[in-house]
């Protein structure tokens, strides 16, 4: 690995101006990589069961390496996203109010991503702290941010188009499943529940990429950087996001006083 997590944190948020750490997140299902996480990170555990996305909220916001195993988790929606919980009568009826009736809600109830039984534990982490190699990275972001790291992903990985997959109420964690388990890049909105539980209140949007994408996608940011001058697609030259304009407006223009 050519730039160190620590390297590729300080490139992301300086070249496309992030509000939070991006996330990386591992899933344990080996007990032997769990025992050498823990020797390895000074890390935090939630005090109640709680979503999720509020366990992110620690990594992205608070800079914190939280790990939680099954009775940390709070969310159904979640849980069955992680394989420890059953799809049953209750989780069904819980997305009533998205969908035309019962029938449609258990079809697509069950149409989430999963993750394969034997999940023993998750971690959520500030990407610059980790000694790990992480299962995905979650960004929390607005849609220019969000935009920018699409457009390098497609470049760095050679998919073109990027396909979406969007759930009812479940963005961040089965985002982050269906990301671990296709390998490919996610890009959805914040769900009815990430959107309060997660304290999205920006209204940010999520990008979640492959693990083993990320230093790919950076190198592909440096180079376009350096080709363009900087990291900015929409208004080259720029620093990122650039001036909020129309982009070749005659009328908004600056030069520098004699």
């Amino acid at each position: 690995m050519a730039l160190s997590y620590k390297e590729m944190q300080h490139t992301l948020m300086e070249e496309l101006r992030l509000y939070h750490f991006p996330i990386a997140v591992k899933f344990f299902f080996d007990q032997k990589e769990i025992d050498q996480f823990k020797k390895d990170h000074e890390y935090y555990t939630p005090v109640k069961p709680m979503t999720f996305c509020q366990w992110e909220i620690a990594a992205r916001m608070k800079g914190q390496i939280v790990y939680a195993e099954q009775e940390g988790l709070g969310c159904t929606n979640s849980q069955c996203s992680f394989g420890w919980k059953d799809i049953d009568d209750k989780e069904i009826k819980s997305h009533l109010k998205y969908v035309k009736d019962e029938a449609q809600a258990e079809r697509f109830v069950r149409s989430k991503p999963r993750l394969k039984p034997g999940l023993i534990g998750v971690v959520v982490a500030p990407l610059g702290d980790i000694k790990f190699v992480p299962d995905t990275v979650h960004f929390y972001c607005d849609n220019m941010q969000a935009y920018h790291l699409a457009v390098d992903w497609m470049a760095a990985t050679d998919n073109h188009p990027m396909r979406p997959n969007i759930t009812m109420n479940s963005s961040a964690c089965a985002g982050n499943v269906y990301v671990y388990n296709e390998k490919l890049a996610n890009t959805l909105p914040a769900c009815s529940g990430s959107y309060n539980a997660g304290k999205t209140e920006r209204g940010e949007t999520n990008f979640i990429i492959p693990g083993e994408h990320l230093e790919p996608l950076v190198q592909r940011l440096l180079e376009r950087k350096e080709k363009l001058g900087s990291s900015s697609i929409t208004r080259p030259g720029d620093a990122f996001p650039g001036a909020d304009i129309c982009k070749n407006c005659p009328l908004i223009v600056f030069k520098k006083a004699s």
